[in-house]
């Protein structure tokens, strides 16, 4: 395996049958991948988001989920999420609740998804080569920028998921 890199393609079922580049994966909603997202709020309840760096392949310039990244082979979601989360921020030695698994299917690209969740208050330090800022939001700010391609598509998916798991889980809500 040359420097690319390689994602695990999964049928419906999210079982491995196959390996395909990053490259091969984006732009062909064929292949399925899995991708690990975890929401990280502070103590105020406010929802930290990146905003993707201006040379990502996908939705450059955007604020997204707050920690969101591919699964490396024979990795499992919760070990995605926490090494996507030490590397895209910084943040490592947290406890991370798992959520609910959704999927995103578009023109571009199909991912199985896991979604966890932390609070964090500390030190942030994000990589600049992925990540252009990072800040808290509130839901109010959210939700006035919904739709306006302020946010990611996937974002504003998993947003919608969130608050959904948020009316059954009361006192967690953003």
């Amino acid at each position: 395996m040359s420097g690319e890199q390689w994602f695990e393609i999964v049928d419906e079922k999210d079982q491995v049958i196959g390996l395909a580049t990053r490259r091969e994966c984006h732009g062909n909603p064929d292949l399925v991948h899995r991708v690990a997202h975890v929401l990280v709020v502070n103590r105020d309840g406010q929802l930290l988001l990146q905003k993707r760096s201006m040379t990502k392949d996908v939705q450059p310039g955007r604020w997204d989920t707050s920690v969101g990244g591919h699964l490396d082979p024979g990795e499992g979601y919760r070990a995605a999420a926490l090494r996507e989360m030490r590397e895209e921020l910084g943040i490592a030695d947290v406890p991370i609740e798992f959520l609910y698994y959704s999927q995103i299917r578009n023109d571009f690209e199909s991912e199985n998804i896991a979604t966890f969740l932390t609070c964090y208050n500390g030190e942030i330090c994000f990589d600049p080569g992925e990540i252009d800022a990072v800040r808290f939001f509130s839901a109010e700010e959210i939700s006035l920028r919904l739709g306006e391609g302020f946010f990611t598509p996937n974002f504003e998916e998993e947003w919608l998921l969130y608050n959904s798991w948020c009316q059954t889980h009361p006192g967690t809500e953003v």
